[in-house]
């Protein structure tokens, strides 16, 4: 089996990312490379027609329900598939979040940072890996 070498400060640090998460240090490592493939990938996925970034498929967990949509980069936009809120629109990662929150826990404060309530559907990586490409 190949491995890699690490100094002793990176070794902790991936005890302890694979400590909190319940994974080995591997598997973190692995998490880490697919995040940034999926961010390579995305970044270079442009439609050939308008020179735009294609559409990313997304979900987020909240509440014991999987909610499926597409993050639209460009605008920031995100479309819900499925789920209550199916067919609508938002325009930003965190409004979209919000009404999920509200929809499904209406008695907490729905504030969320969309950027990392929404995941990609493809790796598991939080949608903020996307940020800013």
């Amino acid at each position: 089996m190949p491995a890699i070498d690490v100094d002793d400060e990176t070794d902790r640090y991936l005890a302890f990312a694979a400590g909190i998460a319940g994974l080995t240090k591997a598997q973190v490592v692995a998490r880490l490379v697919a995040q940034a493939q999926a961010a390579v990938q995305a970044a270079g996925s442009l439609d050939a027609v308008d020179q735009e970034p294609a559409a990313v498929r997304i979900y987020a967990d909240y509440s014991g329900h999987r909610t499926y949509g597409v993050f639209v980069p460009g605008p920031g936009r995100i479309d819900i598939t499925s789920g209550a809120l199916a067919g609508k629109s938002f325009r930003t990662p965190s409004e979209a979040a919000r009404e999920i929150v509200k929809h499904y826990n209406p008695d907490v404060s729905p504030h969320r940072n969309g950027w990392s309530f929404f995941y990609l559907v493809g790796t598991g990586a939080p949608l903020q890996s996307l940020r800013g490409r």
